[in-house]
Formats: C-alpha cells, structure tokens, sequence
C-alpha cells in the first residue's frame, strides 16, 4: 500500500501513542499477576478475559457485578501529584458495595482515561488499583487504557472500575432483616471518596493550598485528604461466613442517612446513637471550616462509619469480636425498630 495522502500525518502525531500503551501494559503485568486467584485462567494482552467459576470453587454460582468511580477526588491527586491511593478508591468503591449483596469478588477491570499517556502516572494507579485488588482477594484480570487528545486538559485523567463477584445460590443478602437486630458500625478511614466536591470547596474558602499542613493531622491537607477508602471484603465475608451478617451496608454517598434504608425491609426503620462513636478529626474539621450542620455532615459524608454490619441481638457480641479480630475499629452503632427510614438520637461528639 502507497500514501496517497498529501500530509503523510501518524497517530503518533495526531496525539495518541500506541507505544506508550504498549509500555504500560509491559510495565503493570507483574503487579496484575501478584493477583492472581484460583479460578484466573489468562493473563493481561487478550481481547478478552477468562475466569473459571468451578475453579473457585463455586457449584451453583449466582454472580454479582458493580461498577464505581473515584469522583473529584481525583482533582486532588492529579493537583498533588499523589496517585497511588485512587487505585485502592476505585477498588473499594466497587467490591465494598458487591460485598454487601453477600458476593465475593472475584475479578476487576479498569478503565484509565486521559489526554496523553504518561506511563509512569498510569503505572502508578494502576499499580494502586493491584493493591487494592490483592487486599481484596480478587485478581485484576484486564483494564483498558484509552488516550484521548482533545478530551481532557494537559495531565488530567479519569479512572472507572467493574468488578464482578460470586456467590452460591440462596445465599445473597439482606435477608430476615427485622426489628430488634443490632447494628454494628465499622470504623472509615476518613472521608474515603465521596463528598469531594463539597470537600474542594470548603478548602477553597479556607484559604489552604494542598501543600500546606494538615489543620487536624500529620503531613499536608492534600495528603491528608487523599487517604484511601478502607477495604471491609475480609472481615465482612468472615462475618457473611460465620452466619452473623443479615445484612451490610457500604455507607458512601448519602451517609448513613441514605444508605442504611437501602438494606432494611418495609416497616423497619434505624435508630442510630450518635455518641457510640468519636467524630473523626477530618469531618470536625469540614463542620467548622464550612459550617455544615449535623443533617448536612451525615446525608453527605461517612461521618467515620465506613461499613454497617446488621445482626441478630443475640450474637451480636460474638459478631463484634470476630470484626475487632479481622482488625476492624467498632462500635454498637444502634437497633432495627419498626418504622422507617433513620432516626438519630445524642449528638456528635
């Protein structure tokens, strides 16, 4: 074949680079290979991937997919320069929700845009995104990385994630959630990444660059606030396991305002103690600094309860050793009574 053309123009030109893409798949496979899991049957390069159920050891599976973002918690990390940490967000932000269904995740795939490729700022989160896959107990078994000139600004990027996961038949949650069960709240690790773009703005009234110091910490606010959500697949499949769990709640977006209704029956509502945990100093913070009220606090961010794990009363003490033992921070956040929605009794502290 002969150029016809009269501008002899490449791809390479026209801004998209696939050597680039080339590199970084070179550059990532040992960290997607440090996932791997029975039932992975491929490595990354395919047009597809492949998983073998019956390997994993699932007779009658049902499986469960979900799907996330990181959201504009990602201005922070392109802003800062710190990338690591989105990678362990965009994974937790799907498998923490498959969980609640009663779901093991199985695999994850992810979706990296952006502008032009850098490989070392990609390698960097998707090196993340493996990490989180590894403490999840899922294998990342493919992504794709899409170069986009003209769509984004110069080093600006998005991040997107589906992962799918498995459970034997019969086995899915909530299921037999009623009046007089025990809630216990799992510890958040901060404000995980939901809420980000109200978090921006009250850092822009605040007068703070990312660069300065934390106000409530060690480091710098931009560090800080990039914190990772905290994964909870472990200890709430140990609880899924031991029989304990009837239900789970991811509490992101809405709080737990809106989240905990999400897992409760008709007729049964949630009072939930306000004094059963400490406010965690980031969320102190974001109260004064933008003087949000305690309705505003709790319908838009975790508030410090990252996972809401519902069980019978009568083990609900055993249940919460076994949290504490899989290394999580609890308390007894409140009881199902009849009614609806979410009540609030006492007061943040």
């Amino acid at each position: 074949m002969t150029n016809s053309g009269k501008n002899g123009l490449t791809y390479a030109e026209a801004g998209v680079d696939i050597d680039a893409g080339n590199a970084l798949v070179d550059r990532i496979k040992p960290a997607a290979a440090a996932t791997n899991r029975p039932g992975v049957m491929a490595g990354l390069g395919g047009f597809g991937a492949l998983f073998d159920l019956k390997a994993a050891g699932y007779d009658d599976p049902i499986l469960v997919g979900a799907t996330d973002g990181v959201g504009t918690k990602l201005r922070i990390a392109i802003d800062t320069g710190v990338l690591g940490g989105v990678g362990i967000d965009l994974v937790a932000m799907c498998v923490n929700d498959l969980v609640c269904q009663g779901a093991e995740p199985l695999f994850f795939l992810d979706y990296f845009a952006t502008g032009k490729l850098s490989v070392d700022e990609a390698a960097k989160v998707v090196e993340g995104i493996a990490e989180g896959c590894q403490r999840s107990g899922c294998a990342l078994i493919g992504g794709e990385t899409a170069e986009m000139p003209g769509m984004y600004q110069d080093g600006d990027f998005d991040l997107a994630g589906f992962s799918v996961g498995a459970m034997n038949r019969g086995a899915d949650l909530p299921r037999d959630v009623q009046a007089g069960d025990v809630m216990i709240g799992l510890a958040s690790d901060g404000v995980h990444s939901n809420g980000y773009s109200l978090v921006r703005r009250i850092v822009e009234h605040s007068g703070l660059a990312w660069e300065d110091a934390c106000p409530w910490g060690d480091g710098t606010l931009g560090d800080a606030l990039l914190t990772p959500t905290r994964l909870y697949v472990k200890p709430a499949l140990a609880s899924v396991r031991a029989g304990h769990a009837k239900a789970l709640a991811h509490i992101t977006g809405g709080g737990l305002t809106e989240n905990l209704p999400r897992v409760l029956p008709e007729g049964v509502g949630a009072v939930v103690d306000l004094a059963a945990w400490p406010l965690p100093p980031v969320f102190d913070w974001l109260v004064r600094e933008g003087g949000l009220s305690e309705t505003e606090l709790l319908k838009t961010f975790n508030a410090g309860i990252g996972m809401v794990v519902i069980v019978p009363r009568e083990v609900a003490q055993e249940a919460g050793e076994l949290l504490e033992a899989e290394g999580e921070r609890i308390c007894i956040l409140g009881e199902l009574v009849e009614g609806e929605g979410v009540t609030y009794r006492g007061t943040l502290k």
